[in-house]
């Protein structure tokens, strides 16, 4: 049994928190009755996130689609809701030195507000590479934030040794606790759509669907409950495909929220028993599940808070037909930095943006006439670069790249052939 999961429950003392006792070699699944307590416990603690019916989605796949908007909690991430009901149900066992957690993003800011609202200290253990905008989000919210290693697994490892000073360890998924605190989100579900067909969930280490999954089929058991995940990270599908753990290496991935190499031992089991599926989704639909969003609802969700709207569009997981569906965003915590850059990979591989480069004679006017064939286009100019002095340009020759806004494959199919009828030859813009 892993030291995490061990140590949660009970069997090495890993917290000072004796949890669940273990059942004759299996781990004690969490049941309703705990996620309930946790309602009681959050009551007031977090937000109650809206449940929105979506037109534009419904229309795609012919059905009632809705959005559980868990980017509008506080911290702007599930996060908070199993931090909250660990901290809060183990208050009379938590030192003076308080808790400590590592994270490189939500579940640091959880931990740290969770701990604020309770009055105790919190240290948030962060690798060195960690965004700053993450690191000061983490202190905005009263987390003591310690960079330490280029790994997450190097900080996990300082935070563990912390316990050892009478620090208590908030893991982010892996823990009876934290997992009943992610499952509300199920409950608020059911309480304003008693009868959904389909919910989606993003996957990472388990404990938000692990959570999910519990509540749903505990009360509505036909509904299906299936799990989302970045093709870059699949360790839950990969362990759900062969009937055991196992460890994945991770490529990089704009869903860095569930870039997570191996399951736990407790949500690992509660997705065998309680989900219904895992499928994956590939980075270019994430970036286009994040574009859509955006458009279409005007609502921020990251990578991994994202991946639900990607697999209904790409139908990765069978949506029955007029049937409802709720697509869990489970969080809205993006640098705008990689926004950025999702959103012109989303733009880009979905034809509403063009990138090319043509050699013009350096006259006056060879500009202005072929940006008058843009307008004709009816291309939005975003970007031009003029460049005289490139190497192995022609004397008396410039060369122009522009950057256009398209409206999708056939505007941008009808501006390349405008462009070879006009006699221009089209390139690929210099790096």
């Amino acid at each position: 049994m892993g030291l995490w999961v061990a140590q949660n429950f009970g069997l090495t003392g890993f917290d000072g928190v004796k949890g669940s006792e273990p059942v004759k070699g299996r781990i004690t699944l969490i049941s309703l009755d705990d996620i309930e307590k946790a309602d009681r416990i959050l009551h007031g603690q977090v937000l109650r996130t809206p449940l929105v019916y979506s037109p534009y989605f419904s229309e795609q796949v012919e059905g009632e689609v809705y959005l559980k908007l868990e980017n509008l909690q506080k911290t702007g991430s599930f996060k908070l809701r199993g931090a909250t009901n660990k901290i809060q149900t183990n208050l009379d066992r938590i030192g003076p030195r308080g808790v400590v957690a590592a994270s490189a993003g939500n579940h640091a800011q959880g931990v740290a507000l969770a701990a604020r609202e309770a009055g105790i200290p919190a240290t948030i253990v962060m690798p060195e590479w960690a965004s700053i905008t993450k690191q000061e989000a983490t202190r905005g919210y009263g987390g003591q934030v310690r960079l330490k290693g280029q790994s997450l697994t190097a900080s996990i490892r300082e935070a563990e040794a912390s316990v050892e000073t009478g620090m208590t360890l908030i893991h982010p998924f892996d823990d009876p606790e934290v997992i009943a605190g992610q499952g509300t989100i199920a409950l608020e579900i059911l309480n304003e759509l008693p009868d959904p067909d389909l919910i989606l969930v993003p996957v990472g280490g388990g404990g938000l669907i692990g959570g999910i999954a519990t509540a749903v089929k505990s009360i509505r058991p036909q509904t299906r409950v299936v799990g989302v995940q970045a093709d870059a990270c699949p360790s839950a599908y990969r362990s759900r495909e062969l009937g055991e753990l196992v460890r994945v290496e991770a490529e990089r991935t704009i869903a860095d929220g569930i870039a997570v190499k191996q399951p736990g031992e407790l949500t690992f089991q509660i997705i065998q028993e309680n989900v219904d599926e895992i499928v994956l989704v590939e980075e270019e639909q994430i970036a286009f599940a994040v574009l859509t969003l955006l458009e279409r609802k005007n609502i921020l969700a990251e990578g991994a808070g994202a991946v639900p709207v990607a697999a209904l569009l790409d139908a990765s997981a069978p949506i029955p037909k007029g049937g409802k569906v709720v697509l869990v965003i489970s969080g809205g915590n993006v640098d705008t930095p990689l926004l950025d850059r999702i959103l012109r990979q989303g733009l880009i591989r979905n034809g509403r943006m063009m990138k090319f480069g043509v050699i013009l004679d350096d006259v006056p006017g060879s500009l202005a006439e072929l940006l008058t064939l843009m307008a004709e286009l009816q291309a939005n100019v975003l970007q031009i670069y003029h460049h005289r002095s490139k190497e192995n340009l022609p004397i008396y020759t410039s060369r122009v790249e522009l950057e256009l806004e398209t409206r999708g494959w056939e505007h941008l199919n009808a501006i390349t052939e405008a462009l070879q009828k006009a006699g221009y030859s089209i390139s690929l813009p210099s790096a």
